[in-house]
Order: C-alpha cells, then sequence, then structure tokens
C-alpha cells in the first residue's frame, strides 16, 4: 500500500509529537503502573498472608501465583480482543481514547472491591477483573505510539512507558506501605492516582476513524486475527519470541527477590535491602530506558541495543545465581535495571516497526503486549515450585539467563529493522 493510497488515519505518523503529549503519556503510564505494582508487590501478597495464617512462604507465594495466573490467561484473551476493537472503533472521541477511558474505569472499580475481599476466590475474580482492566487500557495508550509517533522518535517515547514503571513501583509500595495503610484504604488510593494521572492524555487528539473504512467484524475474524503466522511474518514472530523470552527471564529474577534476601541470603535487614535494590534498579532503568532510547531513535538502530539489553539481564541473573552475595545482588540490580530499562524502550519501538497490517495496530500490539503481562503473572508460581524442588535460588537465577540468552538470540533474527 503506498503513501497516497493509505488513508490518513492508518497512514505512518510523520510529524514529531509535541513536549506536552509526551508529558501527558509519561503521567498516564505512571497513574498505570502504580496501580499495578504497588499490589503485585505489596497489597495483594499482603491480603493473601492475611487470609492463609502461614509462615511457610513458599505456601503464600504459591496462592498468589494461582491468583496471578489465573489473571494472566484474563490478559491472553483481553488484550488482541481489545486491541482488535479499538481497531475498529468509529467513536467521534477517536479509536483508541474510548478504550483508554473503559479500561482505566474496569481497572480502577476492580481495585476498590478487591480491597474488600476476606477470601481467596474473591481476590482471585477481582484481580482478574483488575488485570482486565488494565489490558484494556494499556492496549490502547500502547496503540498511539504506533497512531501518532514517528518512527524516528518512537524509542524516545517509549522510554517513557519503562522510566514511569520504575518510578511507579517504588512510589506505589512506598505509599502503600507508609501513607495509604491497609488494603481498603492502599487499593482505593491507587485506583484514585490512576484515574486523576491518565485523565490529562484523554483529552489530547485522537484520529476518527470513519464508518465506511472499518473492516467487519465477526467472531472468525476475531480468532482467525488471532493468529499471525511466523511464515508470512517472520520479523513479528521473532520479535514476539524475544519479548516473551526476555520478559520470562526478567520476571524470574526479580518476582522472588524478598524471598531470596529472607531465606537465600538469610538477611536480617531484608524489607529496607529490597528497597535499596528497588531504588538502584529505579534509576538505572530510568537512565538507560531515556538516553538508549533516544540513542536508538538517532542511530536507527534496534536490533543492536535489544540484543545487548537482554545479554545484560542474563549476567545480571547469573551474578545472583553463582554469587548470593549481598554486596554482588546490588551490582546485579544496576546491571538489570540497564538491561531492562534498555529493553523495554527499545524493544516497544522494535515492534511497532514490525507489526504486519496498519489497520490492526492496536490487535497486533495486544499480542506483543501478551509477552509483558503473562511472564509477570505466572513467574511468581512457577518461580516459587522451581526454588522449592532445587532446595535454592540458584536453579531460578539460572533459568533466569538462560531465558534472557535466548531472547537476545531470537531479536538477531529479525531482518527487517536494523
Amino acid at each position: 500500500m503506498t503513501n497516497t493510497s493509505t488513508p490518513a488515519v492508518f497512514a505512518e505518523p510523520t510529524r514529531k509529537v509535541p513536549g506536552r503529549w509526551v508529558a501527558a503519556f509519561a503521567v498516564a503510564w505512571l497513574g498505570v503502573w502504580m496501580a499495578q505494582l504497588a499490589p503485585i508487590q505489596k497489597l495483594l501478597p499482603d491480603q493473601v498472608q492475611t487470609e492463609l495464617h502461614t509462615g511457610y512462604w513458599v505456601d503464600n507465594v504459591i496462592a498468589f501465583g494461582v491468583i496471578s495466573g489465573i489473571s494472566g490467561v484474563c490478559a491472553i484473551v483481553a488484550y488482541p480482543l481489545t486491541g482488535a476493537l479499538s481497531d475498529r472503533t468509529t467513536s467521534r472521541f477517536g479509536r483508541r481514547r474510548p478504550w483508554i477511558a473503559v479500561g482505566t474505569l474496569v481497572f480502577a472499580v476492580s481495585l476498590v472491591l478487591l480491597g474488600l475481599q476476606t477470601s481467596i476466590i474473591g481476590m482471585g475474580v477481582f484481580w482478574s477483573l483488575a488485570l482486565t482492566g488494565f489490558c484494556i487500557l494499556t492496549a490502547a495508550l500502547t496503540a498511539t505510539i504506533s497512531d501518532q509517533v514517528p518512527v524516528d522518535q518512537r524509542g524516545y517515547v517509549s522510554g517513557w512507558i519503562s522510566a514511569p514503571q520504575a518510578i511507579g513501583i517504588i512510589l506505589g509500595v512506598a505509599l502503600v506501605t507508609y501513607v495509604f495503610v491497609g488494603a481498603v484504604v492502599g487499593y482505593t488510593a491507587m485506583a484514585v492516582l490512576l484515574i486523576v494521572l491518565v485523565l490529562p492524555f484523554l483529552f489530547l487528539p485522537d484520529a476518527v476513524l470513519p464508518r465506511e473504512l472499518r473492516e467487519p467484524m465477526t467472531l472468525r475474524s476475531i480468532i482467525e486475527g488471532l493468529w499471525i503466522s511466523p511464515r508470512e511474518h517472520p520479523d513479528f514472530g521473532w520479535t514476539l519470541l524475544s519479548r516473551v523470552l526476555v520478559n520470562f527471564g526478567n520476571a524470574f529474577g526479580t518476582s522472588l527477590l524478598l524471598y531470596f534476601l529472607e531465606f537465600g541470603l538469610r538477611d536480617p535487614h531484608a524489607d529496607d535491602d529490597l528497597l535499596i535494590l528497588i531504588l538502584i534498579y529505579m534509576v538505572f532503568v530510568i537512565v538507560s530506558s531515556l538516553v538508549l532510547g533516544r540513542l536508538s531513535d538517532r542511530l536507527g538502530r534496534r536490533k543492536a541495543f535489544v540484543f545487548a539489553s537482554s545479554a545484560v539481564q542474563g549476567v545480571a541473573a547469573l551474578l545472583l545465581g553463582f554469587v548470593p552475595q549481598l554486596s554482588v545482588a546490588f551490582v546485579a540490580a544496576a546491571l538489570l535495571g540497564i538491561g531492562y530499562g534498555c529493553f523495554l524502550s527499545v524493544d516497544q519501538a522494535l515492534a511497532t516497526q514490525v507489526l504486519p497490517d496498519p489497520e490492526t495496530r492496536g490487535k497486533d500490539l495486544g499480542i506483543m503486549n501478551i509477552a509483558l503481562a503473562v511472564p509477570q503473572a505466572v513467574a511468581p508460581l512457577f518461580g516459587a515450585m522451581i526454588v522449592a524442588a532445587m532446595g535454592g535460588f540458584a536453579g531460578l537465577f539460572v533459568l533466569s539467563a538462560l531465558f534472557a540468552f535466548a531472547g537476545a538470540l531470537a531479536v538477531a533474527r529479525v531482518k527487517a529493522v536494523r
């Protein structure tokens, strides 16, 4: 399809987005990450532990992992489905904005109701609904990059997804630990902050899809659209595989860090040292995502950055596996921050450049985003099983490294992007 025949709503953007757009985008992601990561890191595990009344950490992690794993199934369905729906939305408010608004409301209301739950089943139901809202929101929000940001600005803009993630985890956990204490207050605070921080982005313009350009949508077309042949679109397939592998590697390496400090290193100050690790990780994620994301724009290269960032994460995991010392953990946190920050920003930009069809950007990026949400959801369960089976954390970190290195090899197979 040539530029002269491509409808404006589907055309590749050429005008750089202004600073106010980037600022609203970054603030929205800050709200998203706080609302997702504060429950994962603090609120939900505390709820589970309160309900189970057990001091054996593996039981707590497995129960949390089951809840998280069920929510991951919801993500597999919600991401591509809502992406496909937003691709075909003809609202006068645009294609993506209505779904950003709907996802925000579903996410926020589910968090408030989650705070009221006192049973494992209730927690599982409402966390699954909350993650569904998260998927609806982020599927549409991510698609705005392909819709509005030119290729030579995408590395930088994508950095404003990963930098708020690093800030969101420490800010969200700090708020629910020291300010908004307790499940009901904590979840409600995250829900309110989510709405407040996403709201400014809803006032930015969004292209309207004319009704005559809307593709018909049937159950068969939805199901068929979920399959993107790796033979016909190998670059999309390799990028997706790389993203799955690296995110599993990262999740295996980070999801049980508190338990690693407590039971692997016998650290008497595990809570305080975990905060230090998160701070180190946060600083390096922010710096690497923004600096290296912009550098990849200037050089016009993506693969080398993704390959190197994946390998660096593998090295960090090996350090934790073979040299289990607190001082080494601090070094590993820095390396992991450098690697994952770069990966998040540059790989997101790379993903937007290997999409099969400009008319289905939302759905295709939704499929890509499954590779981010599902590993985070199921890694605690699998990780706890691995630690319990092997009697220690070394095997978990070696597995984390192997996944990261395999992800680096997968992205090296991409042909169309430098």
